[in-house]
């Protein structure tokens, strides 16, 4: 448990950790739906948005992939900085249901797509197979990070802060050179006070840059990271 790092802050700072709620029943859908497919877009992944904030173009052929569990896989794919943008129920034969899913990938700019057998989703017909979309977005920070320990706070002489975790290449951490380990005690000269405090500070700033202190092997650095967007719905 000490070592798990909130990868609540990754969407915030590039993934969800936690499964978004579905679309509410009779919302529209961000992109239509090909005939015979049920397509929900996640609420605020309009085309808009997913647009602007997606890392790349659209592939021409997305990666389609079975699945394993719904929220496995979308905390998985969150830590590599994908965002899921819908879902969609399919009908007929498995080869039918990735046939579907591939042309309704397309529809909607989605990069990957996990397809999960008839009977995953508890709240669909038995018989219908489950597609999730994920588009990889810019991720506004792009580290995981956790609470320090009573321990550490006492070694760092420190009132709070947070210690990084993973750190995703391409990212504002990652320019910045922030790296697994490293000690975060304030932003802009202010304390950080825990997790929750920093995800709200990066959230106040984002796109916009910052300076973090922070200690690696007992030194104290100053490091700037410029911190992208956020979708609409996050601010």
């Amino acid at each position: 448990m000490k070592l798990r790092h909130a990868a609540v802050a990754l969407l915030l700072l590039g993934g969800c950790a936690t499964l978004p709620p579905p679309t509410p029943p009779g919302a529209p859908p961000a992109a239509p739906s090909i005939p015979g497919v049920r397509y929900e877009a996640e609420p605020g992944r309009d085309a808009a948005t997913i647009a602007a904030l997606r890392a790349a173009p659209p592939p021409a052929q997305p990666e389609l992939a079975p699945g394993t569990t719904p929220l496995g896989d979308h905390n998985r794919l969150a830590a590599q900085g994908y965002v899921r943008i819908g879902r969609a129920l399919l009908h007929g034969s498995e080869a039918e249901a990735r046939a579907d899913a591939l042309r309704q990938s397309q529809q909607v700019g989605a990069d990957r797509v996990a397809l999960y057998a008839p009977g995953t989703d508890p709240a669909a017909p038995r018989e219908d197979w489950l597609a999730i979309y994920y588009v990889r977005f810019q991720l506004p920070f792009g580290a995981t990070f956790r609470d320090l320990r009573a321990d550490e706070r006492a070694t760092l002489g420190a009132a709070g802060g947070v210690q990084i975790g993973s750190v995703i290449g391409g990212t504002p951490a990652a320019r910045a050179n922030l790296r697994p380990g490293d000690f975060v005690l304030a932003l802009d000269g202010q304390p950080v006070a825990d997790r929750a405090a920093f995800q709200a500070l990066l959230k106040r700033h984002a796109g916009h840059g910052v300076t973090l202190t922070i200690v690696r092997n007992g030194e104290t650095l100053q490091r700037v990271v410029r911190l992208g967007v956020m979708a609409a719905a996050e601010r």
